[in-house]
């Protein structure tokens, strides 16, 4: 018997990072919606453990003993699983890929096996790092701590967005560095926020308020970051324009789906090397329960 789980890409509508602390890591706050683009995991048992890849982007996973995929099963003492992961998210993105993928195969161990509990998806999970038991639940919420205190995020509208990643990988280990030694704001804090917000465009004069303090050192170790911010700007209908994670990935909302498609449409044409997706960011989360486009 095979199931199936996404693994959808994560957004970080805004992301506040404090100064990193004696443990190496950095405490932050973030609004974290998930996207219906991503990538599919299919899984089934095995005699023993084999991982396969395809997809546009499996050249950019590792070998098959050191990927957050196998990591992930080998932390939750899962039992031997024939795993198929079609990669079609950029890795390096600020996505969550890697970690979502992770997730997914949790979930799937968890739903094939008896003996896989909660609590051992939940550590294993905790061990892939800050972004990792959001990724389990794929679902909104805002994220505190080291990414691993997690609350319900306030009920939003569907959002519309274009998601475009120049195909230049942005590293969180160096972009964290560079933070470090530059000049941000060194402050995780959280703003208030309503228990609701009625429109895109409340979401949108919420967010512009707010920043993603990794924006700067990545564009400084990767320009082409500040070139995607530009061109999302200028685009019709954009309501706002900001990078995700660490970078590289840049998203964009809007209004209604049409302008999206549309702005998506522009983007590909114009840059046509671009990785580009039209996607809706569902405050509910889509995780597993809804089917993803490619």
């Amino acid at each position: 018997m095979s199931l199936t789980e996404t693994a959808p890409a994560k957004v970080n509508l805004f992301l506040h990072v404090g100064a990193v602390e004696p443990n190496g890591r950095h405490p932050l706050c973030s609004l974290v919606v998930f996207a219906d683009v991503g990538d599919v995991v299919v899984a089934r048992p095995a005699a023993a453990y084999r991982l396969e890849v395809d997809g546009p982007f499996s050249d950019q996973i590792g070998p098959n003993a050191d990927n957050l995929v196998t990591r992930a099963l080998l932390l939750a003492e899962a039992p031997a699983m024939h795993v198929s992961l079609t990669k079609s998210l950029p890795a390096a993105a600020g996505l969550g890929g890697g970690t979502s993928d992770a997730a997914a195969a949790l979930r799937l161990a968890g739903r094939l096996f008896d003996d896989v509990t909660q609590e051992r998806l939940t550590a294993a999970a905790t061990a892939l790092g800050a972004d990792g038991l959001m990724c389990l639940d794929a679902a909104a919420c805002v994220a505190e701590g080291e990414g691993q205190v997690l609350s319900p995020a306030p009920k939003m509208p569907e959002l519309h967005a274009v998601l475009v990643n120049p195909g230049a990988p942005s590293p969180t280990g160096a972009v964290y560095s560079a933070y470090d030694q530059g000049e941000g704001s060194f402050t995780a804090d959280r703003p208030a926020m309503p228990p609701a917000f009625e429109s895109v465009g409340d979401v949108a004069r919420f967010l512009k308020a707010q920043r993603n303090d990794l924006e700067a050192p990545a564009i400084k170790l990767t320009p082409v970051i500040g070139s995607v911010l530009a061109a999302m700007a200028r685009l019709p209908g954009v309501r706002l324009s900001r990078m995700s994670g660490s970078g590289a990935t840049v998203f964009g909302l809007f209004d209604v789906e049409a302008e999206a498609v549309q702005a998506a449409a522009r983007l590909r044409q114009d840059h046509p090397e671009w990785w580009v997706r039209s996607c809706r960011l569902n405050a509910a989360g889509v995780g597993r329960r809804s089917g993803l486009k490619p």
